[in-house]
């Protein structure tokens, strides 16, 4: 489980393909001063997309992401030097300063504009039309692992208001309209329309 709250920006430093180039091997170095000492088999959320640590060095982990993850993620776009958004896992006594997010992307979106507002920038987003039900004004949503308060909802796109230090502590620094981006529904959405259907 993570926060939507990011603590770093990693960079991805090697791609390497695995299981008949299906599957691949991220290698990305991150700024954390400990990173040797993060667990095997941690759970690091990269850019919204949790992944499990199965080698690490003084600043750099590897995770292996599978076909699945690649066609249901922005995964498979990324590159050597892309930015991405990381946070480790929760712990108990951790303070709780965004939301519960699961690291599971439920699809992709796309930016569409970003327009300044006042001290903050109103970024507008499209998602695929059957995730636009789950996403509420005042509700939560995670974007590349960045958990935001939704302020509009208009069919299948969607406003969040991003402050100055949140673009500058993640990836929100460097979007740009058209930019393809990691969706994660609220969890509590999510099960209430199971509910729903099944009552």
């Amino acid at each position: 489980m993570f926060t939507g709250i990011v603590t770093a920006l990693g960079t991805v430093r090697t791609i390497r393909p695995l299981g008949n180039g299906e599957d691949m091997r991220l290698t990305i170095a991150t700024p954390w001063q400990d990173a040797a000492n993060i667990p095997i088999g941690a759970s690091i959320a990269c850019s919204g997309c949790c992944l499990t640590a199965t080698e690490l060095g003084s600043d750099w982990f590897a995770a292996d992401a599978s076909a699945e993850t690649l066609a249901c993620t922005t995964l498979g776009r990324w590159r050597a030097g892309t930015r991405i958004n990381l946070e480790r896992s929760l712990r108990m006594g951790d303070e709780l300063g965004g939301h519960i997010v699961s690291g599971h992307v439920d699809g992709i979106g796309e930016a569409q504009s970003a327009t300044p507002e006042n001290a903050s920038t109103r970024w507008t987003f499209r998602v695929p039309r059957q995730l636009a039900r789950f996403i509420a004004v005042k509700g939560s949503v995670a974007v590349d692992g960045v958990s935001l308060t939704v302020n509009a909802v208009d069919g299948d796109t969607f406003g969040v208001n991003v402050i100055p230090h949140t673009a500058e502590v993640t990836t929100f620094g460097s979007l740009a309209p058209g930019d393809a981006v990691n969706i994660e529904i609220d969890m509590l959405a999510r099960y209430v329309a199971r509910l729903a259907e099944t009552a």
